[in-house]
């Protein structure tokens, strides 16, 4: 394929994969040769902390994979290293482009990053379409009578419920048209060395997962001594999985499972329509708590050294692995909001530098739960207690040995703060800072 071929772009982002995939798909059925694109994006790269971020280099394998399918056809995929807008203006200097075809991504920075690249190609006189494939529903699709969203849980997932049909759940048979992938050699990739990143040694969940374990969902999710979730939230991230797909299963397998994935389209639906989240609370009273924010308390609760054994257990699970159980993350963050009146922003930003899972809707929508200044949050007076919870969730302290081995010797620490005191100087924080808004 000459540098001047006509062809039609398909801009891969967070839906590295080959079937089941929207975008792809009516790519495929265009008029033109399809050649794939991946921008390894410095916009966001540069941003991170971690030179071995394992996201990174999970990222850099699916690419890899999808090229090698790509080689099979005779067909390649084109990878730059860049600023998005800049790396547009090159690809359309080198190729004769009509269309670029993309799935949407709903994240504040991504919004503003295809506007700028919309923009830029209209210019051209270049395509520029976009497809709905990250999501079931998408923040127009489920909303109240009168058109405004929801903000509570339950009654939006009823109405998702009562919308889905099987018109929302077909797969796209991208492979009936492979042969219109352009045919190229092999075009060159950036290492992760040419990148600043160095391979990780975090092993990742696999994307396959029992239909056994999804059948019994409901009655092992809350344990995390036992192989009990999906772990395919990576995979939910990065599209290496079909949203579809996963949702047909849950629908014939398991109702709880299927709320999991309802959660999803919940929060990405809070994002768009209240997009203060990012910085505030969904609820701006909440901005009024005054927060102690110690930073050595954050420091010890972000090393797992709390003296509390099933926050400990899941922080270092965190820090070693970049994943922590569900129920912990409940847990561990309700720890660091409500014990130690530490800032939710705080915790977030940790969770969103660690876990290979990380979603910003979604990770915001936990942690504004924990916080109580949330859409669905606990309220403000519904404080965990580490200690029950872990007497309920991990009574053999299958989880807590495994992450904690130290715990029940002299060199384990003692609690950092004592549950009852702690309790009671959140009440009395919080209730002070809500008082404060009525009475304004």
């Amino acid at each position: 394929m000459t540098t001047k071929a006509r062809v039609n772009i398909f801009w891969y982002r967070r839906d590295l994969r080959m079937e089941d995939n929207a975008g792809l798909f009516h790519a495929l059925k265009s008029d033109r040769p399809i050649l794939p694109l991946f921008i390894f994006d410095r916009e966001i790269l540069d941003k991170l902390e971690d030179r071995n971020d394992a996201r990174v280099d999970f990222i850099h394998q699916q690419v890899k994979k999808i090229r090698i399918q790509l080689e099979s056809l005779g067909s390649s995929m084109l990878v730059r290293y860049g600023n998005p807008e800049e790396v547009w203006s090159a690809v359309t200097q080198e190729f004769n482009v009509h269309t670029v075809y993309t799935n949407r991504d709903y994240e504040p920075y991504a919004k503003k990053r295809d506007a700028a690249v919309e923009s830029l190609l209209l210019k051209k006189g270049i395509g520029f379409a976009t497809f709905k494939d990250h999501v079931i529903f998408e923040d127009q699709e489920v909303l109240k009578k009168d058109g405004s969203p929801y903000t509570v849980f339950t009654p939006y997932s009823r109405v998702w419920k009562a919308t889905l049909n099987d018109f929302y759940l077909k797969s796209y048979p991208c492979n009936n048209y492979y042969t219109n992938f352009a045919k190229t050699d092999r075009l060159p990739m950036p290492s992760l060395q040419e990148m600043g990143f160095e391979p990780t040694k975090l092993t990742f969940p696999s994307a396959s997962v029992k239909q056994g374990l999804i059948r019994r969902y409901d009655q092992t999710r809350n344990f995390p001594g036992i192989e009990g979730t999906s772990k395919l939230g990576i995979h939910f991230r990065f599209g290496t999985i079909s949203i579809r797909e996963k949702a047909r299963k849950a629908l014939a397998l398991n109702a709880t499972f299927l709320n999991e994935l309802i959660w999803r389209d919940f929060y990405a639906m809070i994002l768009t329509h209240f997009p203060h989240v990012v910085e505030g609370a969904f609820r701006p009273k909440y901005d009024r708590i005054q927060w102690r924010n110690n930073e050595e308390e954050f420091r010890q609760w972000c090393s797992g050294m709390t003296g509390y054994p099933i926050v400990d257990a899941g922080m270092r699970e965190l820090n070693q692995t970049g994943y922590m159980h569900n129920r912990v993350r409940m847990i561990t963050a309700s720890f660091l909001t409500k014990h130690l009146l530490i800032d939710w922003r705080w915790g977030e930003a940790y969770f969103a530098r660690k876990l290979l899972d990380f979603d910003l809707a979604s990770n915001n929508g936990g942690w504004q739960w924990a916080a109580g200044s949330g859409t669905d949050a606990a309220p403000y007076f519904r404080i965990f207690n580490p200690t029950s919870q872990q007497q309920k969730f991990d009574k053999e302290g299958v989880y807590i040995r495994k992450w904690v081995p130290e715990y029940g010797t002299p060199t384990y620490p003692a609690p950092m703060v004592d549950h009852k005191l702690a309790r009671e100087r959140c009440l009395s924080v919080y209730k002070a800072a809500l008082d404060a808004v009525s009475a304004s």
